[in-house]
């Protein structure tokens, strides 16, 4: 029964297009804003949520002091509630044009990587004992393999930009021995990862040094006293530490950000709002355009409610379709927005919300016209010029 009424809906969708069009684009433009910043904020929550909370990040006290010494690591390792640590190094570069920037990502290949690498990037075993076997081999991504054209066996010439050899050269070659995939959507820029023993024997200054340490805790609640006992071991030395959960880290760095969710909740609130008040405006608009159409409708039988049902429809029909527009762009948008937040995406719950949301906005904004229709009277309908 319910389709017989589609032509007749699509009738009136149809009736003035201009106007349609216009309040399509409205709708889709609102809820694309409604998709990317509701998105961000549940993104940014989700990604805070599925952050570990017993991986801790182990840095200078002081940004800029410079790095730590690699003997930390056999006394971080020794402490309580330590299950695992290891160090990271690594150099920023070029390849080929100054515009191609590439970060060599520096670490001991060994065991403790089969565990942690899933939670940081993604290393199979075999390619980590390609790497461990090779020192001046190098892991790259796939996509990296497909930009450049590079392929197993390939030489890797970099220039740094920030690390000299031995001999006073910034040129460094390294050779493709495996793969390696990202755990995340945007991560820093192109990065390949090479052996730190190669790296820490070859430069010239801050041999055995470490830019930092990742250590695993032996629980999540135990976390904060790893980090704390870390930081006091430390703290009386030449290079302090500042120990921080990777959890922890993702909250600071949306608390920078400012107050998320005050500016989306009041930015989307007048958005719908101003939404709301010019959507039922038009259909004011077309309520009088229509009025002896609608009145002919009841003169040949329609009730009360089949006119106020159709009318709902058609709002129900143009914001869902519209949101939907809208709501797919904001999609699509994302991975330019995980360029500036690391990991986001749109979450399924955000859509959904969307969805219904139309839904409400669309019965909302049809109400009031939806109600003079359905009591329309026939014969002074009929008799307005």
């Amino acid at each position: 029964m319910a389709l017989k009424f589609l032509p007749l809906i699509w009738s009136g969708i149809t009736r003035r297009p201009g106007r349609t069009l216009l309040t399509f684009l409205q709708i889709a433009v609102a809820f694309s804003l409604f998709g990317v910043l509701q998105g961000m904020k549940t993104g940014a929550q989700t990604a805070i949520a599925n952050s570990r909370a017993d991986l801790l990040d182990v840095r200078p006290a002081v940004s800029g002091s410079g790095p730590l010494p690699s003997a930390y690591l056999a006394r971080i390792r020794s402490l309580p509630n330590v299950k695992m640590a290891v160090l990271l190094n690594g150099f920023s570069a070029t390849y080929q044009d100054p515009s191609q920037h590439i970060y060599a990502l520096a670490l001991d290949p060994g065991r403790p990587w089969r565990v942690l690498a899933p939670d940081i990037f993604k290393i199979s075993p075999k390619n980590l004992r390609a790497l461990a076997t090779n020192r001046d081999g190098v892991l790259v991504t796939r996509a990296l393999m497909k930009k450049y054209g590079w392929k197993l066996g390939s030489q890797i010439p970099l220039v740094a930009t920030d690390t000299l050899q031995g001999t006073g050269s910034a040129d460094w070659a390294f050779n493709v021995v495996g793969t390696y995939s990202l755990h995340q959507v945007g991560s820093p820029g192109d990065m390949v990862v090479i052996n730190n023993e190669y790296l820490d024997e070859a430069r010239a200054s801050y041999k055995g040094t470490a830019a930092h340490f990742v250590v695993l805790a032996s629980s999540p609640y135990r976390a904060d006293a790893v980090a704390h006992e870390i930081d006091w071991t430390f703290a009386n030395s030449a290079h302090p530490t500042r120990t921080q959960s990777y959890r922890d880290n993702a909250e600071q760095q949306m608390r920078a950000i400012g107050d998320l969710n005050f500016v989306i909740r009041a930015v989307v609130g007048a958005v719908l709002a101003a939404l709301l008040l010019a959507t039922g405006t038009m259909m004011m608009h077309s309520l009088r355009d229509r009025t002896r159409e609608l009145a002919m409708l009841k003169a040949i039988g329609y009730s009360d409610f089949r006119v106020l049902t159709v009318i709902l429809a058609e709002a129900t029909a143009i914001f869902v379709v519209a949101a939907a527009l809208g709501l797919g762009i904001a999609t699509m948008a994302f991975p330019f927005a995980a360029e500036v937040v690391p990991g986001l995406s749109m979450p399924p719950a955000v859509v959904a919300a969307g969805i219904g949301g139309a839904v409400v906005l669309a019965l909302l904004s049809a109400s009031v016209p939806a109600a003079l229709a359905a009591r329309l009277e026939i014969v002074d309908a009929l008799g307005r010029d």
